[in-house]
C-alpha cells in the first residue's frame, strides 16, 4: 500500500520551500504524466515539489532528480512541480482508493480552446496522486488517467469554472505489481468508480476560493 506522504521542506535559493514524499514500500505499478517518471513502469517514491510562480528552469525532470537525491530516494520514481504549497495537500478515500490532490484554479482553461496568453500570477496546477489497491493492467493504468482526468474536470464545472483543468496539470496513478489483474479503469469500472469519486471529492473540496500561491505568500 502507499502511505500517506512526508511532509517536508528543501533549502533553495535562500528559501525552504514545502514537498511532499511518498515512499512505497515496495515497488509499484504506475502510470504519470508527470515530468520525471512519466509513462508506465515500476516506481519506488513520489515526490510532488512547491515552486516558486518565479519557476524557469527549463530541466524540471533534472531538478526533481537532484531533489530525489537528496533526499537519499533510490530507484525510478515520480515528480511532480506545482506553484500550491503542497501542505495543503487534500485527501480522499472510497473503497480501498486513496487519493491525494494539490490543487490551484487560477488558470482554469477549457482543453479544446484557442490558445490565449497566459494570466501572471495565479496559480493553476492540479497533481493528483492515486493509489488503487488492485493490480491494473497497462490498458486499465491508461483508462484511470482518463477516469481521473473527467472527475477532475466534473468537479471544475460544478465549481462553476470555466474550464476543464489548467495547463499543467499532472496525474499519478499507482498500484500492486502483482495480483489478479483488473482489465478496466473507467468511470463505471470496478475501481475507476471509487477513483472517479475521490478525485472529485478532492478537487471539489477546494471550493471556488482564491488560492494564493506558496511564494506570494512570502511578500504579505
Amino acid at each position: 500500500m502507499l502511505s500517506d506522504p512526508l511532509l517536508t521542506t528543501r533549502h533553495e535559493d535562500g528559501w525552504d520551500i514545502p514537498l511532499l514524499v511518498w515512499r512505497a514500500r515496495r515497488p509499484l505499478r504506475a502510470v504519470s504524466s508527470a515530468p520525471l517518471g512519466g509513462g508506465i513502469g515500476v516506481r519506488r517514491w513520489v515526490l510532488n515539489a512547491t515552486v516558486p510562480m518565479s519557476y524557469d528552469r527549463e530541466d524540471p525532470a533534472a531538478h526533481l532528480g537532484e531533489m530525489a537525491r537528496r533526499l537519499g530516494l533510490d530507484g525510478p520514481g515520480v515528480g511532480l512541480l506545482t506553484g500550491v504549497d503542497v501542505g495543503e495537500v487534500l485527501t480522499r478515500t472510497d473503497t480501498g482508493v486513496r487519493v491525494w490532490a494539490t490543487v490551484g484554479l487560477g488558470t482554469p482553461i477549457p482543453a479544446a480552446a484557442p490558445a490565449t496568453p497566459t494570466v501572471a500570477q495565479r496559480v493553476g496546477t492540479v497533481n493528483i496522486v492515486a493509489w488503487v489497491p488492485a493490480r491494473l493492467g497497462d490498458a486499465a493504468l491508461v483508462n484511470a488517467v482518463a477516469t481521473a482526468t473527467e472527475a477532475k474536470a466534473q468537479a471544475i464545472a460544478e465549481l462553476g469554472l470555466p474550464g476543464t483543468g489548467t495547463p499543467t496539470d499532472a496525474v499519478t496513478v499507482l498500484c500492486p505489481p502483482t495480483g489478479p489483474v483488473s482489465a478496466y479503469g473507467g468511470p463505471r469500472s470496478e475501481w475507476g468508480a471509487p477513483l472517479a469519486r475521490a478525485v472529485h471529492a478532492a478537487v471539489f473540496a477546494v471550493g471556488t476560493g482564491t488560492v494564493v500561491p506558496w511564494s506570494d505568500r512570502l511578500r504579505v
